[in-house]
C-alpha cells in the first residue's frame, strides 16, 4: 500500500512541483491550498505525513500544526514545515509545536525526498 502525503501550501505551482516529486518517488498525495482545506482532508483517512507551508492566508502553519495535534487520528503524524524563513526562532517554535523536520525554500527534489525518507518509507 502506498503511503499518502498531504501537501499544504497556498502556492499552486509549489504544490504541483511537490506532487510530481512525491508521486515519482512512489507516494500518493493529497493537496490543500490552505489550513482550512487541510483540516477538511483530515477526516479519518490515513495520512502518513504532512508537508506544511509556514505562511498561509487563513491560518499559519504553526497554528495548523497545533490544531492537527488535537485530532486523535493525526496526533503523531509527522509534519515537515516548509518555508523561506531561516530563523532559528521559527524553527524552534515549529519543533516545539510538534514538527519533525524543516525544509527551507527553495529546495531541491533530493532535499525534500531526504527529509521525507527520514520520517517515512515509500512502502
Amino acid at each position: 500500500m502506498k503511503k499518502t502525503i498531504l501537501i499544504i501550501d497556498d502556492s499552486a505551482p509549489l504544490r504541483l512541483v511537490l506532487n510530481e516529486i512525491l508521486q515519482t518517488a512512489g507516494f500518493d498525495t493529497l493537496q490543500a491550498e490552505d489550513a482550512t482545506s487541510a483540516l477538511g482532508l483530515l477526516d479519518g483517512r490515513k495520512v502518513h505525513l504532512l508537508i506544511c507551508d509556514l505562511y498561509m492566508p487563513d491560518l499559519d502553519g504553526l497554528t495548523l500544526l497545533q490544531k492537527v495535534r488535537t485530532i486523535p487520528s493525526y496526533r503523531f503524524t509527522p509534519v515537515i514545515m516548509l518555508s523561506t524563513e531561516k530563523s532559528e526562532e521559527f524553527k524552534d517554535k515549529a519543533y516545539n509545536a510538534g514538527a519533525k523536520a524543516w525544509v527551507t525554500k527553495p529546495f531541491s527534489p533530493q532535499q525534500m525526498l531526504n527529509a521525507v525518507a527520514r520520517l517515512i518509507s515509500v512502502e
